[in-house]
């Protein structure tokens, strides 16, 4: 399934088509159908920690969940199990916590490790705010992350490689991502229709 995810990724990135305007349908029926057949496994025997299906398939089990972005309930559901393999030593720290800062994002709400980022409004890919923000770089070497500046720099790095631009017009860009956030049960829905729009994964 991650390999799935890996290759339709790369081979739209590679024609341009992923880092059009909204959630690309071929990359959005991939995450879907992997979510789904995840949600039965979890359903079946808890969170696939190392224990259970080793370190490759633990990496695996948590991208699927990362890119589940349509299943709000299923992230929400498998944080706390996520949370305790990892402190069992049966799941990776940081995946817990780029899945918790991954909640927030959908929510609209802080980041705690400020993993996520995002196309801000002077076009620069940044992890917006976060909670208690001089406590940040200690929050993140608790959990094995690296510095976020390190982070942000091989992100920029890797979006200019693959060919991905700011949104022409910001506010365009972020109305249609909060829209489709609510339409996929992220948010309450807001006034004023419906959107298809979302962050890249």
């Amino acid at each position: 399934m991650a390999r799935l995810d890996r290759t339709v990724r790369a081979r739209l990135a590679a024609s341009g088509k992923l880092f059009n305007a909204g959630y690309e349908p071929r990359m959005a029926r991939v995450h879907q159908r992997n979510a789904r057949r995840l949600r039965r496994i979890i359903e079946s025997v808890g969170w696939p920690g190392s224990d259970l299906v080793g370190a490759d398939g633990a990496e695996a089990a948590w991208l699927i969940l990362q890119h589940a972005i349509s299943e709000p309930d299923l992230l929400r559901r498998t944080l706390p199990l996520l949370t305790a393999a990892a402190r069992e030593g049966k799941a990776n720290p940081a995946h817990a916590a780029m899945l918790e800062d991954r909640i927030r994002f959908f929510e609209g709400r802080r980041q705690r490790y400020g993993t996520q980022l995002d196309w801000d409004a002077d076009g620069s890919l940044s992890p917006g705010e976060v909670e208690d923000p001089h406590k940040l770089a200690e929050r993140r070497k608790a959990v094995g992350l690296p510095p976020l500046e390190e982070q942000v720099e091989d992100a920029r790095g890797q979006a200019a490689a693959e060919g991905q631009r700011p949104p022409a017009d910001y506010q365009a860009y972020a109305d249609a991502r909060d829209e489709w956030a609510a339409d996929a049960g992220w948010r309450p829905a807001a006034p004023g229709g419906r959107g298809d729009s979302s962050a890249d994964c």
